[in-house]
């Protein structure tokens, strides 16, 4: 009942619906007109048989007689009675039987639970709604997004154009709000004056769009559009957007990253102030075939190796953790330790083989180009004419095929990158690379999160979710002071000290081995200790940054109540 008031306004504010329901008055108006002139001309007969009845006895007949229920009670004895008895029944099956639930449903009862749908579906934010992220196109990306915007309770709204789509979103659980992504007004009424973000992952057009509009709306929210192409970008900046991100390009450098070959540098995933996170393959270098602990890592360089990759699974670094030639080392320091790193294990290895790229859409392309960026060769398979360059690094053909692939060097590649759209034919091609080549390296772009497991059965070493690193890039891009994501389940979180831990040093805490989150810096004041030995006290009123996996990171604030 808490929605009547709201679907009567829905109701009564549609125009077509206020004139369906004049005519379903109009029509009652008729019946019953009808059920009056049929009760008095009832006992007007009745008096020419030399009977009478109350008026209450008539209008009973004239219903009974009308509804076909003909009780039989009240008969009349004359032909003239019979005749006008007749009219009633054939009046009462037309008004009755037909034409009132013909137009009860047509006129009212349909309209009204169109209404109760559009009551279901907000059209307007309450107006103390502030902070959120408004949202305009649900998506793979999105829904990514969605997920960590509620882990760290974040508001957001879902803008849907369509009723149905905000219905079925509205049964997924998504908040939504009804309202035409090109209107002024829907903007106003999703308080978007007050939100933390906007930001719109459809097309490069209705993005545009969208930016231009908001910001006729508001000129200081932050707009964060998403687009395909390089062309849209400055178009998009003109319309107002704040950020805009070419997610397929992105893509393609977190794909190239991972690459085996070249000089084995490290790469840096994210950064808070002066600490620097970065990941490195240690491919070729001397580390591999040692522990963590006889690298001596954090001796030598300085810096933290916080954790692992290996075939695309993270894990914590423990002084045993094993390194092989596929492990991807995660680095925590600061920028000169970084640097120190990479002279010391800097490898120059000529690669004499091209890498393999299935796929040459934006996301192929762009891995290209990331690998040509560490000087390293590649071959991209397509098999859609329209994308093929005049390039002799490009081949026409469908990668199921072995003759294309052999041309393309599978049998010396060392790695193969794997960039279709179409999560179930990368699904494929992992499978058929890695019977081809036990040893190869096989690097497989993920749209879905949820596939992420698949891949990796199938037998890929990495897998990269299109979703999650847009939802990272654009979580990121909230500027929220206390997290950062830094790489697919890994996250940077600042804390205060909490009050259990102050006073003690960083070993007597066990913060890593009671919660798998590593602690790789403490900031007091505009002073930020990098990488602190053990012994270090950790002060009061300083601030701990921490390293881990969202579920340690969850253990950790169960355990202390840190916000």
């Amino acid at each position: 009942m808490k929605f009547l008031p709201t679907q009567l306004i829905i109701f009564l504010r549609n125009k077509p619906d206020r004139r369906n329901l004049k005519l379903l008055f109009k029509f009652l108006a008729v019946l019953l007109g009808l059920v009056l002139v049929f009760t008095v001309i009832f006992h007007l007969l009745m008096l020419r048989e030399g009977k009478t009845y109350s008026w209450i006895t008539g209008f009973y007949w004239t219903l009974t007689v009308m509804s076909t229920l003909g009780f039989g009670d009240i008969t009349f004895q004359s032909d003239a009675g019979r005749f006008f008895s007749i009219v009633v029944l054939l009046s009462g099956m037309v008004f009755l039987l037909i034409l009132f639930p013909f137009t009860f449903i047509n006129f009212f009862y349909s309209p009204w639970m169109k209404a109760q749908e559009h009551a279901r579906v907000p059209r307007q934010l309450p107006a103390h709604t502030n902070g959120h992220v408004v949202l305009t196109r649900y998506g793979a990306v999105t829904e990514a997004l969605i997920k960590k915007l509620e882990q760290f309770k974040y508001p957001y709204v879902v803008l849907v154009p369509d009723l149905a789509e905000g219905l079925r979103l509205q049964e997924l659980g998504v908040q939504v709000m009804l309202g035409d992504l090109d209107d002024p007004e829907t903007y106003s009424r999703v308080q978007v004056e007050k939100a933390a973000l906007v930001a719109t992952t459809s097309t490069d057009v209705i993005n545009t769009n969208v930016a231009f509009t908001v910001r006729s709306v508001s000129n200081q929210v932050s707009i964060l559009s998403t687009c395909s192409f390089e062309a849209s970008e400055d178009i998009l900046s003109l319309a107002g957007s704040n950020h805009v991100l070419r997610l397929g390009e992105i893509m393609g450098l977190f794909l190239a990253r991972r690459a085996s070959g070249g000089d084995a540098c490290s790469h840096e995933i994210g950064r808070f102030g002066r600490l620097q996170i970065a990941e490195a393959a240690v491919a070729g270098t001397p580390l591999v075939g040692s522990t963590l602990q006889e690298t001596k890592l954090r001796e030598q360089i300085g810096v933290s190796v916080v954790g692992v990759w290996e075939r695309g699974n993270f894990k914590a670094a423990q002084p045993d953790t094993p390194i092989t030639q596929t492990t991807v080392l995660v680095l925590a320091g600061s920028d000169d330790q970084i640097e120190k790193y990479n002279h010391t294990y800097r490898v120059e290895k000529k690669m004499n083989h091209p890498v393999i790229i299935i796929g040459g859409g934006r996301v192929g392309r762009a891995t290209g180009k990331a690998l040509a960026g560490r000087q390293l060769d590649y071959r991209i398979v397509e098999k859609a004419p329209e994308r093929v360059k005049d390039d002799p690094r490009y081949i026409l053909g469908d990668a199921a095929e072995i003759s294309i692939l052999k041309q393309a060097g599978i049998d010396t590649s060392p790695c193969v990158i794997i960039t279709t759209h179409d999560d179930d034919v990368n699904v494929y091609l992992t499978v058929y690379c890695r019977r081809l080549r036990p040893d190869i390296q096989v690097i497989t772009r993920s749209t879905l999160e949820r596939n992420l497991a698949t891949m990796h059965r199938a037998g890929a070493d990495f897998v990269m979710s299109y979703a999650s690193m847009g939802a990272n890039t654009i979580f990121n891009l909230l500027k929220r002071s206390d997290i950062l994501m830094v790489a697919e389940g890994l996250d940077l979180l600042k804390v205060k000290v909490p009050a259990q831990l102050a006073g003690y040093t960083i070993a007597q805490s066990s913060i890593r081995k009671e919660t798998g989150c590593t602690l790789i810096a403490i900031r007091n004041g505009e002073a930020m200790q990098i990488n602190p030995e053990p012994n270090t006290i950790l002060p009061a009123a300083a601030e701990i940054i921490l390293i881990g996996t969202v579920e340690a990171e969850n253990k950790f604030l169960n355990m202390y109540g840190a916000k």
